[in-house]
């Protein structure tokens, strides 16, 4: 399958994953992207909330145009981050797809409850995560058009 030509400029993705095996993982089936200009990697969910306020060490960073997002966080859950993001008026037009191992019928239903893009439950092996991460990659990347920021 071709991709279709983008007319918008390269992307940035804030994953916030604290499993360092599948943040690395991502992190290298993505590296070589050609839609992908920046990948932040945040383990927890209070690190998510400081990058996306601008907090502290995060205080010169960009918004992302897509939030990748564990649910099982230290800190503070996936759950509260997403409704956090959602709430906010300025945040609610980022895409967040939600990337977990939970198949729980109550976590995907609070997900969307609390406005998620999507959900995908982590594949156990190498090669479909793989598959998964070129997926959200194609689809997110190439095939749908995301607004540009609004700071």
């Amino acid at each position: 399958m071709s991709l279709p030509p983008r007319h918008v400029k390269s992307l940035t993705i804030l994953l916030v994953e604290d499993s360092k095996s599948d943040a690395l993982l991502i992190e290298e089936t993505l590296s070589e992207s050609p839609f992908l200009e920046q990948l932040y990697i945040v383990r927890d969910g209070v690190e998510a909330t400081d990058f996306l306020y601008h907090r502290e060490k995060y205080s010169d960073v960009p918004r992302p145009d897509l939030i990748v997002l564990d649910l099982n966080l230290p800190k503070k859950n996936g759950q509260e981050v997403l409704a956090e993001i959602k709430a906010d008026e300025k945040l609610k037009t980022i895409p967040v797809v939600i990337l977990t191992t939970s198949c729980n019928e109550i976590d995907i239903l609070t997900s969307y409850r609390h406005h998620a893009n999507c959900y995908l439950v982590k594949p156990l092996g190498l090669d479909q995560f793989i598959e998964v991460i070129k997926s959200i990659e194609l689809f997110w990347f190439a095939i749908v058009r995301l607004p540009f920021a609004q700071n």
